[in-house]
């Protein structure tokens, strides 16, 4: 379920994912499908990666999150499996940054930008 990095000199790519145990594999891809179809951090993860990767993809990458969770479980005997939700990354998400990336970008492409609050414009 881990992709693989190939490199050639500085070049980096990735590459496909290993075929490793074919009993695990479809364990995972199975509860991937299920946990994808819940309101859960894994199902929004397979929502945001679905967007750009696709269905496959996505539910690999859903399925490689499966075994990163228990490896924590089991690495740290004191760590409880707390559910993130499925507005993790929306609770997370700086207003401020993205503002900020975002007039960088318009500035990238040549454009001036003033930015003023939204109480000024509706008065």
């Amino acid at each position: 379920m881990c992709p693989r990095t190939i490199q050639s000199g500085a070049k980096s790519t990735t590459g496909p994912a290993g075929k490793g145990n074919p009993w695990l594999k479809g364990a995972l891809g199975k509860a991937a499908c299920a946990a994808a179809r819940t309101d859960t951090f894994l199902g929004a993860r397979y929502r945001r990666l679905v967007k750009r990767r696709g269905h496959a993809k996505a539910l690999v990458g859903v399925a490689r999150s499966i075994p990163v969770i228990v490896w924590h479980l089991i690495d740290d005997p004191q760590a409880r499996y707390q559910e993130l939700g499925p507005d993790w990354h929306q609770r997370h998400l700086n207003p401020q940054r993205k503002t900020r990336d975002l007039v960088r970008q318009l500035e990238h492409l040549g454009h001036q930008v003033t930015l003023a609050p939204v109480s000024d414009i509706v008065a």
